[in-house]
């Protein structure tokens, strides 16, 4: 609903301009730099949270734009500041020709240092898995750990969870896989972070933006880590975690990481949390979208640019993989071993 309302009140403001100027907005360089910079500047969500300044951007490109600027290098222009956000929520699109986010660089590193059939190969025996909704799960070969691994967060079954733990909760420890998730939906990683936890608290709250002033939010809404489904598992749990852990998967780990039977292993996530605008079109035909609201935890502190970091840093190489080890998730088993004496 909310997003049919940015829609309305954008299609408004388009044909008020319309009205006022009398002319359609023009293809030219110049007037798509100013459309572009001003519509990021009244309603980017994450400019306090993050420090940038969106002014010196603005000094720093507008002079590089003329009306003898072409369209490659328009697009270039631009990309350089969706790249100063460093937001993987926030793109800038030339159909048919160019993309670019602001993790752009992150995506490609952290996937050659993931490689799930390394896992499949020699760790691991799979009791189910879902190819459209991006999850696996099964046993850690001769030991007493389970394993699920999401690649997103869109399991559709409410009771996945539960699922989960009928099948794995015997296990002394567990451990969740999280590289290269793209996240999904928040109240799904709620409800499985739900079968976690024993105890019911305020986890972070999430404000919109709402006015042309980089300080204008809407009120808080609070969103709360709970108690769900039957049966829980508070034995120790592992997350495991890298450069494009991204999302609803690095909101539903604020719920995880508010528990005292979660560490995190791998690499620092994304930091990237907010939901995003509808996609905009300029009138020359690039498109674009960004973030339009901040996530804070009780304390008042945002991780949006900072990202969850590991309890241990690890991070395989090339070589790791290639000689058919995960140290990342070796890491996690010497952990459980050597913390909790499971194996």
């Amino acid at each position: 609903m909310k997003y049919f309302f940015y829609g309305l009140v954008a299609i408004i403001l388009f044909n008020c301009e319309k009205t006022i100027l009398g002319v359609e907005p023009s293809a030219d360089p110049e007037t798509n730099f100013e459309i572009f910079w001003d519509d990021i500047d009244k309603h980017y969500g994450l400019f306090e949270v993050r420090g940038f300044n969106w002014d010196s951007i603005y000094s720093v490109y507008r002079p590089q734009v003329t009306p003898q600027t072409t369209l490659p290098e328009l697009f270039e222009v631009k990309r350089q500041m969706v790249e100063y956000l460093d937001d993987s929520h926030t793109f800038i699109l030339w159909p048919n020709e160019a993309f670019y986010n602001g993790n752009s660089q992150d995506d490609a590193q952290a996937e050659a240092e993931f490689d799930f059939s390394v896992i499949n190969d020699n760790y691991l025996d799979i009791i189910d898995a879902s190819f459209e909704e991006e999850y696996l799960y099964g046993q850690l070969r001769n030991r007493n750990i389970g394993y699920l691994y999401l690649g997103s967060i869109t399991m559709e079954d409410p009771e996945f969870g539960d699922v989960l733990l009928q099948e794995l909760g015997h296990n002394e420890a567990m451990i969740i896989d999280l590289r290269n998730n793209t996240g999904g939906e928040d109240p799904v990683g709620a409800a499985l972070a739900g079968r976690f936890s024993n105890r019911e608290e305020l986890a972070y709250t999430v404000q919109e933006r709402n006015g042309p002033n980089h300080s204008d939010f809407a009120g808080k809404t609070e969103y709360f880590l709970r108690q769900e489904g039957p049966v829980q598992f508070t034995k120790p749990t592992i997350l495991l975690t890298d450069k494009i852990t991204v999302s609803a998967a690095e909101v539903m780990m604020i719920h995880f990481k508010a528990l005292p039977h979660i560490t995190q292993i791998g690499d620092t996530t994304s930091g990237d949390f907010s939901d995003t605008s509808m996609r905009r079109f300029l009138p020359n035909g690039f498109q674009y979208q960004y973030s339009i609201m901040k996530f804070l935890l009780p304390d008042g502190t945002s991780l949006d640019g900072v990202g969850h970091i590991p309890d241990f840093f690890v991070e395989n190489t090339p070589q790791d993989l290639a000689e058919g080890r995960d140290m990342v998730l070796e890491r996690a088993l010497t952990f459980l071993f050597e913390e909790y004496g499971i194996e």
